[in-house]
């Protein structure tokens, strides 16, 4: 499967890089024709620090005290505070970064995290935001917490609006010309009878054998 991978690039800084694998896929949320690939970028110092330095870009005029992040993105997330704090308004300030539980996409914080994010302004950091439905429930937790959401930030990110909260997409579903995302009860692969290659989730994905 792998060997059908296509490179996709930031277009702000083409060494940021993901791989796209095109097929059948079932994530939590929908089926969608393309399994993105943001392992390196999670896992890799050089990759990690680049994708960083990229929303920090983007967000070095917005009050962050707070980053939450979630999909296993806390290297990033790591590299983004201390990339915000060197710049903009943010300059010489101290940053969290947490990594809170999301069960049914619903946020969840313990008291010990809680501090972190009432009256707090708090961005949200993914791996990827197709559906946008995470990253809603995301924003939906962090105000019922009493913390204010400035942003979202997305390696990879589908056509959604978010509140009037300003949304970063190093890559986009506009850069694959045939990425699409369906109900699972209304994919035109299933109705095909198109078999699933794999189960995707933020920990990567897993093969269907056949």
């Amino acid at each position: 499967m792998e060997t059908r991978a296509i490179p996709l690039r930031a277009r702000r800084n083409s060494a940021v890089i993901v791989h796209a694998i095109p097929g059948h896929f079932a994530t939590q949320h929908s089926h969608v024709t393309y399994c993105i690939d943001i392992t390196k970028v999670k896992s890799d110092l050089k990759l990690a620090k680049a994708a960083a330095r990229l929303f920090a870009e983007k967000f070095c005029n917005t009050p962050v005290d707070t980053i939450i992040t979630l999909e296993r993105m806390k290297m990033v997330g790591a590299f983004l505070a201390n990339e915000l704090s060197h710049a903009g308004i943010n300059l010489n300030n101290d940053m969290g970064v947490i990594s809170p539980e999301v069960t049914n996409d619903k946020l969840i914080l313990r008291d010990n995290l809680l501090p972190y994010v009432k009256n707090k302004s708090v961005l949200v950091l993914c791996a990827t935001a197709t559906t946008g439905l995470t990253a809603k429930g995301a924003v939906d937790g962090i105000r019922y917490y009493g913390g204010e959401p400035v942003g979202l930030a997305t390696v990879f990110g589908g056509d959604f609006q978010l509140d009037g909260i300003p949304v970063v997409r190093l890559m986009s579903a506009e850069d694959l010309s045939d990425y699409a995302s369906f109900a699972q009860a209304e994919c035109p692969l299933c109705k095909r009878g198109e078999k699933i290659d794999a189960l995707v989730n933020s920990y990567g994905y897993s093969k269907i054998v056949r």
